[in-house]
């Protein structure tokens, strides 16, 4: 398994894999609009093929890891693609590793607890507002969960 940084020649990967991922070519956190085929991020391959994709994006002494998607489960790609971020961040200095999700990503919420991650605060309904901006976001999530909140998780980490 390769872990590496995003290229520019990837980009049409990943734009594809964004599109198939997260239903649109936006994804949208915190009432902002990311795209994250232009985002700095690593790839995951295997054989030639990818299957692991992470976006981020830098600012204000932290990183947001803005996508995620491991293709193959349980085989370390998503700790691998954490592990990167959490790299790239002391890399650029930055104190803390954020990201947001949502209230029915139970499996999304076990693993980066499991990874250090903490909750840091519930946004309550502000997936309707996030709709607004990104109307593919579906109503109903997994477990059959209303999708409503955003929760945002941290991990901090000591920079070089």
């Amino acid at each position: 398994m390769l872990v590496r940084a995003i290229e520019e020649a990837d980009r049409i990967v990943v734009g594809r894999l964004v599109l198939e991922l997260w239903g649109a070519h936006t994804a949208v956190a915190h009432g902002q609009v990311f795209f994250p085929a232009s985002l700095p991020g690593f790839l995951v391959e295997q054989q030639d093929t990818v299957v692991g994709l992470l976006t981020y994006a830098a600012a204000d002494n932290h990183l947001e890891i803005v996508t995620i998607d491991a293709l193959r489960r349980g085989r370390g790609v998503g700790s691998s693609l954490v592990d990167a971020a959490v790299h790239r961040a002391r890399q650029l200095g930055c104190n803390r590793v954020r990201l947001t999700t949502t209230n029915d990503n139970l499996d999304a919420l076990r693993f980066y607890q499991r990874r250090g991650f903490r909750l840091a605060s519930l946004r309550p309904d502000a997936v309707r507002e996030a709709r607004r901006l990104k109307p593919e976001i579906p109503s109903v999530g997994d477990y059959g969960i209303p999708i409503t909140d955003e929760l945002d998780l941290e991990r901090w980490v000591a920079p070089r």
